[in-house]
């Protein structure tokens, strides 16, 4: 993957973040925060059962890359921002569809857990599910849409333990915290 001309320009209005500096009293001292207002999101581990493996998603993220110009793209669970006015489980279903190609139905995704990501930065939510797929269950090749360019990415279940420690690869704590939860819970 090749990147150029990589510039950074300050936000006029924003589309999916607002920064903002807020201010409030803690212990009767007055502080001030930096702070990104961001949506909440939803993240889903999926298990390929005939491959036995985790199927992710590969992407450039350009904050990842501002920090460290030696990740040029991220290893992540299937993921997207909750920004409809639908349950989180429809947006879970949704992101499969887009992201991965695959068809989940609501009974074959299961809730594990919600918690905070970036707390000191923006603190959003996110809830994570998890689903096992097969190949019956493939509609389309996946990459997301839009200009979206996503590339799918199988981690063998015995590969995995290595994968989380790997600082090679940038990787999210919920993806690792996903495959802790499965390690705990499905094995």
């Amino acid at each position: 993957m090749k990147i150029s001309n990589f510039t950074t320009i300050e936000l006029k209005d924003p589309q999916y973040i607002h920064p903002l500096a807020i201010t409030y009293e803690q212990n009767g001292i007055l502080k001030k925060w930096e702070l990104v207002k961001s949506h909440d999101s939803v993240a889903i581990l999926l298990f390929h059962k005939e491959k036995n493996c985790f199927l992710l998603v590969k992407q450039f993220r350009p904050p990842v890359y501002l920090n460290n110009q030696t990740h040029k793209v991220t290893y992540e669970l299937c993921a997207g921002i909750m920004d409809k006015n639908i349950d989180e489980i429809d947006i879970a279903i949704e992101e499969i569809d887009e992201e991965v190609g695959y068809r989940v139905e609501k009974d074959q995704i299961q809730r594990l857990t919600s918690f905070y990501t970036n707390v000191g930065v923006s603190g959003a939510k996110q809830v994570l599910f998890y689903a096992v797929i097969d190949e019956s269950m493939k509609i389309h090749d996946g990459g997301g849409i839009h200009d979206e360019e996503i590339e799918l990415m199988y981690i063998p279940v015995k590969e995995a333990r290595t994968f989380i420690f790997d600082e090679s690869k940038a990787k999210t704590p919920g993806l690792m915290f996903a495959f802790y939860w499965f390690f705990e819970n499905q094995r």
